[in-house]
Formats: structure tokens, sequence, C-alpha cells
């Protein structure tokens, strides 16, 4: 699945999100079990210990990354 976001893209499989920023030829990438999707904030959250990064996304978006990989909602 892919999703447009400002600034480039995210790429997401059953197994990993990507965020492919066009600035800069930026890829962050992190396995879907380290990712939370935070609804009242509106972010993707990735933290895999030492490396953490986070993009503002729409209710819609995170609705539809949810579905995708199955994730719970979050209050």
């Amino acid at each position: 699945m892919v999703i447009p976001v400002p600034g480039g893209k995210l790429i997401i499989t059953p197994h990993e999100v990507q965020a492919r920023l066009a600035e800069g030829a930026v890829a962050l990438s992190a396995l879907v079990e380290d990712v939370r999707l935070l609804d009242k904030a509106g972010l993707i959250i990735a933290d895999a210990g030492a490396v953490r990064w986070q993009l503002k996304l729409s209710a819609e978006q995170l609705q539809e990354i949810r579905e995708f990989l199955g994730l719970p909602e979050t209050e």
C-alpha cells in the first residue's frame, strides 16, 4: 500500500512501514511491531529503541493504515 504524504510517501507492507521523503532522498523504515498509531495526535510513531521517528497524518490516513495492518484502535 502506498499513501502520499506531504514531501513524500509511506510504503506499507504487512511486515514493514517505510517513509520515503523526497527532500534529501531520506528513507525511514520500521518493522510493523515497532509502529504505533496515535489517533488524537494524528501521528504514526516508529520506536525501535535507539531509533525513533514520527509523521503527522490525517485521520483518514491513520484509519487506512490501521485497517491494512489490522492494528487496534487507540483512545
